[in-house]
């Protein structure tokens, strides 16, 4: 059996394992594996950005998608073939939402290559739990799947997701070798006032999962001139109780009491504030918007910030669109930046 037929039946055994820890939790089922429930706890203290509820979301987004049918229609488009001399390939993974890295991971290993992983401090209890599972199934991937501390040595290629700064640092260090850099990137939404109440509440899901954590999280809305926010306003008081968890609390104050300070102009529900600003990248608690006039003018605006945009949730037509409530649920040929990791890796 070909090692990379032998390597997604180790995923779909995975798919199997997550798919029924999840249903069991939601079920609230005794029959629960308490090492993933134990691995889920330890997160959460580690990380009070991941919460229980967001971790097994993550996990649940997986279980749908580590299924024999989707991997092998996913990567029947690549012709993959066993490898005569498999590479190494470090992933640098970022840490701002659960198991961000693990569609590069994934990648690596049905690629046939070998993976050298550098976890992140906030992220680094999930995986190498789910990695053990996988090595269990399949002990081959013993020899393949490898997790460092410090600095990485003697990989054939790189993964790196990072910040604006960290992408300078990246392209210095791993300038030299085949390489993938991820830097700041977010999405964005484009609303007319057409929007349905169910639409506006879903696109509540894009900006609440996670705590808008993730480059995929709408930060920054485009809404035509004079638009009504009462109707968007009414839609997302269906996730007012965010506003409980503390550290989002914390950011929620902290960010308001600034623009207060600051004399802005600012829209605010008691747990989400609006402020009139260009820029994508809006912080914890805070969605920026900007005014458009024309659907043109719109479309060249995009254009122009294109290389800093994730996903584009709209019903206008406009670009490559996400259906509201759909940025935290990606294919598995959604790639990050619109860069095929794939074809990256069998190119090596």
């Amino acid at each position: 059996m070909a090692p990379y037929i032998q390597t997604i039946e180790a995923f779909v055994e995975l798919g199997k394992y997550l798919s029924d820890f999840c249903e069991n939790q939601q079920n609230e089922s005794g029959n629960q594996d308490m090492a993933l429930v134990e691995a889920i706890s330890k997160a959460e203290q580690h990380n009070g950005w991941f919460t229980k509820e967001n971790i097994l979301f993550a996990l649940e987004q997986w279980a749908n998608l580590l299924t024999k049918d989707q991997l092998e229609s996913w990567i029947s488009k690549y012709g993959i073939k066993p490898l005569d001399e498999p590479k190494t390939v470090g992933i640098v993974m970022a840490g701002n939402i659960p198991l961000v890295g693990f569609h590069d991971f994934l990648c690596v290993l049905l690629s046939g290559h070998r993976v050298m992983v550098k976890l992140s401090s906030n992220d680094k209890i999930l995986l190498p739990f789910l990695a053990n599972f996988l090595i269990k199934v399949n002990p081959e991937l013993a020899h393949r799947i490898q997790f460092v501390e410090g600095k990485m040595e003697n990989f054939d290629a790189v993964i790196a997701t990072g910040s604006n700064n960290t992408g300078r640092y990246f392209e210095y260090y791993f300038g030299k070798k085949p390489n993938i850099i991820r830097k700041n990137r977010n999405s964005v939404a484009i609303l007319t006032g057409e929007e349905s109440k169910e639409e506006l509440e879903a696109l509540g899901e894009d900006v609440f999962r996670y705590y808008g954590l993730g480059c995929r999280n709408v930060s920054k809305l485009y809404v035509p001139k004079g638009y009504d926010f009462e109707p968007f306003f009414n839609a997302m008081y269906a996730y007012k109780d965010i506003i409980h968890q503390h550290k989002y609390a914390n950011n929620y104050d902290y960010n308001k009491a600034v623009y207060l300070m600051s004399e802005f102009q600012l829209l605010d529900n008691g747990f989400l504030v609006l402020k009139e600003e260009e820029s994508l990248a809006s912080p914890i608690s805070v969605l920026f918007y900007s005014n458009y006039e024309t659907k043109e003018e719109l479309t060249q605006v995009l254009e122009n910030r294109k290389e800093d945009i994730q996903c584009l949730v709209t019903a206008t037509g406009i670009g490559s669109e996400v259906k509201f409530g759909e940025t935290q649920k990606p294919r598995l040929d959604d790639y990050a930046d619109g860069v095929d990791t794939m074809a990256f890796l069998l190119q090596l």
